[in-house]
């Protein structure tokens, strides 16, 4: 029984602490948090401009949360009727879970997760449209947007302690769709409290 309760610790350590929820499909658009650091807690919404995909999340490690996102085609189509293949619109509502407070928020677009996504790939937080923007936050006052060398989201001017939640809405194109990419989100803590 103690060997069986040690290999389940084991896991646990090695899971991130926390057990992952199933991958949640709507719409054709799977989301997973499989690569762990978070949890996905709820995903509603159709991902228009109107009626975004509405993901409710817990982070609760200080290592990047990476979420898996599948089922990205021309069959999909483009949901917030930009000049791109693909396009849906997100609204991210994000509980802090941690043990520190965060001072900013980063999202990044990867195709593959271990290369930043450049121009040449199609994807990214709708290059050359005004569809969706400006993009927003209910805690962070003010956004940088990278566009090269890679497709990134730096939501700044703002706090969440520990227990508090943030919301940041966005939307996602891509104008030569590949079936899976990777939303990578890291957060900083400020050097002081106030």
């Amino acid at each position: 029984m103690s060997r069986w309760l040690g290999a389940a610790l084991a896991l646990c350590v090695l899971a991130g602490g926390a057990a992952r929820a199933e991958p949640v499909t709507l719409h054709g658009l799977t989301f997973s948090d499989e690569l762990g650091g978070f949890e996905i807690r709820g995903v509603s919404g159709s991902g228009t401009l109107a009626d975004p995909f509405v993901l409710v999340e817990e982070i609760f490690d200080q290592e990047p949360a990476i979420m898996v996102i599948r089922g990205m085609s021309h069959r999909f189509g483009n949901r917030i009727r930009s000049h791109h293949e693909i396009g849906f619109a997100m609204t991210k509502i994000v509980h802090n879970r941690t043990e520190q407070a965060w001072s900013l928020f980063n999202i990044e677009l990867r195709e593959l997760i271990d290369y930043y996504s450049p121009f040449g790939d199609g994807l990214s937080f709708g290059q050359a449209t005004d569809a969706g923007r400006p993009f927003v936050s209910d805690r962070f006052g003010d956004l940088i947007e990278t566009r090269e060398p890679y497709d990134g989201l730096q939501f700044i001017d703002g706090q969440v302690r520990p227990g508090e939640s943030a919301s940041m809405s966005f939307v996602v194109t891509d104008t030569t769709p590949r079936w899976e990419f990777f939303l990578v989100q890291t957060r900083d803590s400020p050097l002081a409290m106030r």
